[in-house]
């Protein structure tokens, strides 16, 4: 799979990416569990593909995910040459804390569930949830100790990850990251990270697009899973979701393979983080990727109509 740099870390990636929340075993997110030995083969499946991105976080599952992944790498000897590993620092999840010490304590504790010593590329996570913003961006803050990570050589690039735009967007504009995460804000469902797209691709940043199935529904589809942005939805919110699989249905066409191809069909975005919980799904989302779609049937999806607001301004977030 074609590769291409992240900003101008130096690092390739190619344009998936997967994500490791579920993983680690989040039901309260995701409405399923999975077990440890179904991600040890999705994980396994992964170092073995074509794709060589994956992104994980310390609070993913309190730490399964990281740990789970760790496991893998150590039982394949390492990561692959020219794998790239994506990881975040969290708050403290008991108390809401995310000074300079909890981005130390956080960063040890991901390289020893892990098994390594450098992370390629290191996002400061969910600063919205902390419980003090100002811990994360005044001086000798979390931010500023983040960027001495990259200093000593502990990150090689870093990057910003997190929900909240109204939040995100100023503190984009104040630090030269190397890379953003958006969530669930540019589907087919939702544009509202468009113009933080825009301005982080005018300053030279890696735009990762996350979450292009709005949570899952897009691929798994409205009559499964009836839920939008991690939330059970009604049918006003499914409305469009439905659109969006009877436009499919007409021309043959899985709605996932619409979804993901609306992202990585975007020149703005560098790679597209397509959550995995088990080994088929790879499979999948490579013939996803692949599809064909007539050119007319893309431009009539992307007309269904879309939200430009926050789709988690009123999501109950459950971190498991």
């Amino acid at each position: 799979m074609q590769k291409r740099p992240l900003g101008s870390s130096g690092l390739m990636v190619t344009p998936l990416c997967y994500g490791t929340s579920s993983l680690s075993d989040m039901p309260d997110t995701y409405g399923y569990s999975v077990s440890e030995d179904r991600a040890r083969a999705t994980l396994e499946a992964i170092f073995a593909g074509p794709v060589n991105f994956l992104d994980t976080s310390r609070n993913y599952g309190m730490g399964r995910s990281e740990q789970r992944i760790g496991d893998a790498i150590r039982a394949n000897g390492g990561l692959p040459e020219g794998f790239v590993l994506s990881s975040k620092l969290d708050r403290d999840m008991e108390t809401g804390r995310f000074d300079a010490a909890r981005v130390r304590e956080s960063i040890a504790e991901s390289m020893e569930a892990l098994g390594l010593d450098h992370i390629p590329l290191l996002h400061l996570h969910d600063p919205e949830h902390a419980r003090d913003l100002s811990e994360i961006t005044g001086d000798g803050g979390a931010l500023d100790e983040l960027f001495k990570l990259k200093e000593e050589g502990i990150a090689g690039a870093v990057g910003l990850a997190m929900g909240r735009l109204d939040v995100m967007d100023p503190i984009l504009r104040a630090y030269p990251f190397d890379a953003l995460i958006s969530h669930n804000r540019y589907t087919l469902l939702n544009r509202s990270a468009s113009d933080m797209f825009d301005y982080a691709v005018d300053q030279g940043m890696a735009v990762l697009n996350a979450a292009p199935y709005a949570g899952g529904v897009l691929a798994k589809g409205s009559a499964v899973m009836p839920r939008v942005t991690y939330q059970e939805a009604d049918d006003a919110a499914l409305a469009p979701v439905r659109q969006i699989e009877a436009l499919c249905a007409e021309h043959g066409i899985a709605p996932g393979a619409a979804a993901l191809q609306f992202s990585l069909q975007d020149p703005r975005i560098t790679s597209t983080i397509i959550g995995v919980s088990k080994p088929e799904r790879l499979a999948q989302t490579l013939d996803w990727a692949n599809a064909p779609i007539p050119a007319e049937v893309a431009t009539a999806l992307a007309a269904v109509p879309y939200s430009s607001e926050d789709p988690e301004a009123n999501r109950v977030y459950k971190p498991g």
